[in-house]
């Protein structure tokens, strides 16, 4: 993990024990960041497990919105604006179990970058639907490459700038 991940994953947690502690609990971790991918971890461990020893329902549902919500965070900071954004719907696929620490992947965080761009210029909430899916990140370098998805999900993002900069 990069320094740029440990501080994002430290703010995240952070701010998440503050105003979201139900996610605090997951304790997410920050794998990877770029233009157009976002990862994050979620530990399959005491809090996160059910009574059948995989990844419980809602910690599943936590991680696919933090790995959109992720990008989304990050350009608002870069942005400066007073943007807010929340979650319209979510739509998973539950395909195999989630027997160990899971990364929830969305590859459309460029998509993301330009929604939140769009709503910096706009007086009108903005909402767009994203994908991504989840893997058993079993091995021990954290690769999630060739990995069966556990599973796939749809959210739709809402974004409204509180103070747009018209003009």
């Amino acid at each position: 993990m990069n320094f740029a991940n440990l501080k994002l994953t430290a703010a995240i947690n952070a701010y998440s024990a503050l105003r979201i502690p139900l996610l605090a609990m997951t304790t997410p971790r920050v794998v990877e960041l770029t233009e157009t991918r976002s990862v994050v971890r979620v530990r399959l461990d005491l809090r996160t497990r059910n009574h059948l020893g995989v990844m419980y329902f809602g910690a599943l549902c936590m991680g696919a919105e933090l790995s959109i919500a992720l990008k989304c965070l990050d350009t608002i900071a870069k942005s400066g604006q007073k943007i807010d954004f929340i979650f319209k719907d979510f739509q998973g696929d539950f395909l195999k179990r989630a027997d160990g620490h899971v990364h929830f992947i969305c590859a459309e965080a460029d998509q993301v970058n330009a929604l939140v761009q769009k709503a910096c210029a706009s007086p009108d909430r903005l909402s767009q639907t994203f994908n991504g899916y989840a893997v058993v990140a079993n091995r021990g370098d954290g690769s999630d490459a060739g990995e069966q998805p556990v599973m796939t999900y749809k959210l739709t993002l809402s974004v409204k700038n509180r103070r747009p900069t018209l003009g």
